[in-house]
């Protein structure tokens, strides 16, 4: 084994696994139990990550802090134990998949500081890529990193796969833009390269250590021709083995420690946090699509842009993506995606930034005669309304779930990712076809970000067919081959090294720099525990173990690639299952009812599922809105759930709503009487004696007074005021008992509406308590009476309707698009018609200083947030966002499950300002979570417009 004092740089790792039931013993001493998970079907849905591999460990860990993280880590040096780390599971090449103890991170890895205005943001590692540029966007700065997962991916991922993406290229990638790294070691010694103390120490205390990283930069010195080889390398987008380009950027060992973690996939040390060197966002950018019939004209059009143009992006999509994308994106595209186009075409999606508008037109008029040059087709011409230039962008980040939802059924996705340079980019394009057609990949397509010469492509074999492994092994032979030997080019770009080129490495990098990476690992984790058979392995055919079958379950969910793209839209993400997760079981289960295989795993499946996977589904469909091609989880779970089977309880029900609204108010009047934490704490007592019976919350609203109509005789337009059910019995807060009507009364009054309320309107109901039960003629009789009602009242459509509840909106809107609602109908959820029709009528005069915006997931679904948005700017002139999809109220369930919405706004509190003191959404349920969990009132956006208007 290579020691940290010798002066030989070749070595090998001993990875000698300990006993994990000692392990799991010593565990449960630094670790509460509730954190430690060994249930084999929680093991399988945990382990799964968005590769082609399935492995299952053997203890899930979940690390709440630094502090956690440390005791695991030193718990499995003592006994030898191997651990991955997981972020998202948004990998592509299994290096996020373990056989032993996976480590998924908790809530105190969630945080941002921005430091010197934007300059720098410090990070850790559960931070989601997006959310860091959300709260960099005020300084007009962003990270470097752009992958297409920026959505989904955390920092942690980021960093650990050198992840580049669209606009990064190499330049801005994460070990290009680095500034210092706090990290964990195999030993446990923690060393921070922001603390000059921390620095001091380590080179103290491992001083042998940091010899020998110097030991190894002096070899690549001493031979002229590796260096070359590792500087051309580079100059290309490469992941494929460890970054030993730090080993001939720096000098300090210290600054090559860093940066040889950059990329190193958690088989090095643990990041525990990172501080970013941030780039411009400019404001001003344009995008379009540009198609040529010639496939090499486009490929060198993307050669001229790189050497003569401004661009920041250049996607590539070959033919069979084009007609992909065409087949499953119907509308707003240019009409070559639904042309019959030659095989040998090709579009690019490109987008250039300026710092003005002057100067970004003279950079898209120049871009505009290059591709005449080159002979473009076909034009969208270039637009820089980033409604349009979202959707485009919005299609190439959800390419390779677009691509994989078309697969054969129980077919797999694998994704390859290899650059070549740009000025070959033709000749590589035309070599990775004809390699697809050899090996009879006929579906293998092909896109990537060109300006890198940097090509994915998508293959889809049935992985649990034997002659498919073997062409596949063939296949990638060849690849190996003819990308990193003929073209000198990288296996890897950007996707990382993982299990899937670990075999690879060699063929890549040769004798020499595979031996100094060999020693890098062995200095590192001298024990193996770190992530073992990622990036360095001794199994030539470990990339065809351990393969994933994706076997046909449900129509709903069949087309899922398991990329988890859905995962934090997820209310139940970290309590139970995500829709990814609730997707692998059932997949399992209905194949092992099948075959009759693995008894153990489905009686763990049938033991779990109904808990984590069916009662806590929030099944409000946000996993949908994530998902490229719009897979909703929770339609598969609603089909899943027993219905109540209760038709004459739901009938009285829905035929006595009004009666029923009475009892509730009297009984919200009860509570507050012998106060609402006493009601709490009863509540959850009887809850306990009998789930039905809900837990009320201790921020219980009051309930509503009867609406007084204000008469608005001078009024030259009429509104028809559908009223929800849950805005008829709880008040708008928890002092008094104004309700959110008495607001949007008022509102219409300043604005010029007179109200109309339908007959009996304290009777109606959306309907939507009897579906999410499944009492579906409850539900058809409820819409069948609202949609009487709303017609009368609005005289067959003549005046439009306004809905004061996001979900009921929805519900409502659905059930019109289902044909159960006239269609004449002029329904408008409240943000929507406040923002056209009220607030050009009103004048705003009293701000709130500070204000937390929450978009419902209803809102969401219904595109109305942006109306909602631009109310809330209306009203303060300093706006945060809760960053929450959904709350995880859904309807009762924050009642009857209250774990769901408390885990659902876990983060909350950390995602509103010290300073702020008010509130705003609009559901009504999901005000009183969000008022249950932050400590600050949120109110109807209806309360907030009147207060700050005249």
């Amino acid at each position: 084994m290579y020691g940290w004092g010798a002066k030989t740089i070749m070595g090998d790792v001993k990875i000698n696994r300990g006993d994990y039931s000692l392990f799991e013993s010593a565990l449960k001493k630094v670790l509460p139990e509730k954190q430690i998970y060994t249930e084999l079907a929680v093991r399988f849905a945990y382990g799964t990550d968005a590769s082609c591999y399935r492995y299952i460990p053997k203890i899930v860990v979940r690390a709440q802090n630094e502090s956690e993280v440390l005791s695991i880590i030193k718990t499995a040096y003592d006994h030898q134990i191997p651990v991955t780390f997981r972020a998202s599971g948004t990998s592509l090449s299994g290096q996020t998949s373990s056989d032993s103890v996976l480590i998924l991170l908790g809530d105190d890895f969630v945080d941002t500081k921005i430091l010197e205005n934007g300059a720098k943001v410090k990070l850790r590692p559960m931070v989601i890529g997006s959310n860091a540029n959300l709260a960099l966007k005020p300084f007009g700065r962003k990270i470097g990193p752009d992958p297409a997962t920026i959505n989904t991916a955390r920092i942690g991922g980021i960093a650990s796969n050198n992840s580049s993406g669209m606009c990064c290229g190499t330049k801005d990638n994460s070990y290009h833009t680095m500034d210092t790294m706090r990290l964990i070691l195999a030993d446990g010694t923690i060393l921070d390269t922001s603390d000059d103390q921390s620095i001091a120490n380590f080179r103290q205390s491992h001083a042998s250590f940091l010899e020998s990283i110097q030991n190894l930069a002096q070899v690549i010195r001493d031979n002229p021709e590796l260096e070359t080889k590792i500087r051309h390398k580079y100059r290309l987008k490469n992941t494929t083995g460890y970054g030993i380009n730090a080993l001939v950027d720096f000098t300090d060992p210290i600054d090559m420690l860093a940066h040889l973690i950059i990329g190193a996939e958690g088989t090095l040390a643990f990041i525990s946090e990172i501080t970013y060197k941030t780039v411009m966002d400019h404001p001003h950018k344009a995008s379009a699509l540009i198609y040529f019939d010639d496939l090499d004209n486009c490929c060198n059009a993307v050669t001229s842009l790189r050497q003569r143009a401004t661009v920041d992006s250049v996607e590539l999509l070959d033919a069979l993506s084009i007609r992909c994308v065409g087949a499953h994106i119907t509308q707003n595209l240019p009409n070559f995606f639904y042309a019959d186009i030659p095989d040998d075409s090709g579009c690019l999606l490109i987008e250039t930034k300026a710092e003005n508008d002057l100067l970004l037109d003279q950079q898209i008029e120049f871009i505009n005669n290059l591709v005449k040059e080159h002979h473009a087709t076909e034009h969208s011409s270039f637009s820089k309304d980033t409604v349009v230039t979202d959707f485009y962008w919005s299609v190439r980040k959800g390419l390779l779930p677009i691509i994989g939802g078309s697969r054969p059924q129980g077919s797999n996705v694998i994704t390859e990712d290899v650059a070549v340079p740009i000025e070959r980019l033709a000749e590589g394009v035309r070599v990775l076809t004809d390699l697809l057609k050899k090996h009879n990949y006929e579906e293998g397509m092909i896109m990537g970000h060109a300006l890198e010469g940097n090509l994915h492509f998508i293959l889809t074999p049935k992985l649990d067919n034997e002659e498919e492994v073997k062409k596949y092994d063939l296949f990638m032979d060849e690849l190996a081959k003819i990308v990193a030997i003929d073209f000198n080019g990288s296996l890897k770009a950007e996707h990382g090294t993982g299990r899937n080129i670990a075999p690879f490495v060699k063929v890549e990098w040769g004798e020499d720099a595979y031996g100094i990476m060999r020693a890098i690992k062995s200095i590192f984790d001298p024990k193996g525990i770190f992530n073992p058979d990622v990036i360095i392995t001794d199994d030539p055919t470990l990339h065809l173990k351990n393969l994933k079958a994706m076997p046909e379950a449900d129509a709903i969910i069949d087309q899922c690639i398991e990329c988890g793209l859905c995962e934090p839209a997820c209310p139940s993400d970290g309590l139970s299952l995500t829709p990814r997760q609730r997707i692998v079981l059932w997949r399992q289960h209905q194949e092992l009812v099948r075959t009759g295989e693995n008894p153990e795993l489905l009686a763990s499946i049938q033991r779990v599922y109904p808990y984590m996977g069916i009662e806590t589904c929030a099944t409000t469909g946000m996993c949908a809105t994530r998902c490229p091609i719009g897979i909703n989880t929770g339609e598969m779970m609603k089909a899943l759930k027993v219905a109540n089977r209760q038709p004459d309880i739901a009938n009285f029900a829905q035929s006595h709503i009004n009666g029923l609204s009475k009892v509730a108010r009297g009984m919200i009047n009860v509570s507050h009487a012998i106060g609402s934490q006493n009601s709490a704490k009863i509540s959850q007592k009887m809850h306990s004696i009998f789930k039905g019976i809900p837990i009320l919350p201790a921020s219980l609203p009051k309930s509503v007074k009867p609406i007084t109509q204000l008469m608005n005789d001078d009024a030259k337009q009429s509104v028809v005021y559908f009223v929800s059910c849950v805005n008829r019995t709880f008040a708008e807060g928890t002092t008094d008992h104004v309700s959110v009507a008495d607001h949007t009364l008022s509102l219409f009054k300043k604005s010029g509406f007179k109200a109309i309320f339908p007959e009996n309107y304290t009777s109606l109901c959306c309907g939507q308590p009897f579906e999410s039960t499944k009492e579906l003629l409850a539900n058809e009789k409820s819409v069948n009476r609202v949609n009487d009602a709303l017609l009368k009242a609005s005289k067959n459509g003549e005046y439009p309707v306004y809905i004061d509840n996001a979900p009921c909106a929805l519900k409502l809107f659905e059930a019109q698009d289902q044909g159960l609602l006239d269609s004449r109908i002029k329904l408008y959820d409240a943000a929507t018609f406040l923002v056209e029709k009220v607030l050009p009528e009103l004048t705003i005069v009293n701000k709130r200083e500070h204000l937390s915006l929450h978009i419902p997931c209803s809102a969401t679904k219904m595109k109305a947030a942006p109306a909602l948005t631009k109310l809330a700017e209306a009203c303060t002139d300093d706006l945060s966002f809760t960053n929450i999809a959904c709350c995880g109220y859904a309807g009762n369930k924050g009642m009857l499950l209250p774990e769901l919405n408390a885990n659902g706004l876990r983060l909350l509190k950390k995602n509103i300002p010290e300073s702020c003191d008010h509130g705003v959404s609009m559901s009504r349920t999901c005000q009183i979570g969000l008022t249950e969990h932050s400590g600050i009132e949120y109110q109807s956006i209806e309360a907030l417009l009147n207060h700050c208007s005249q």
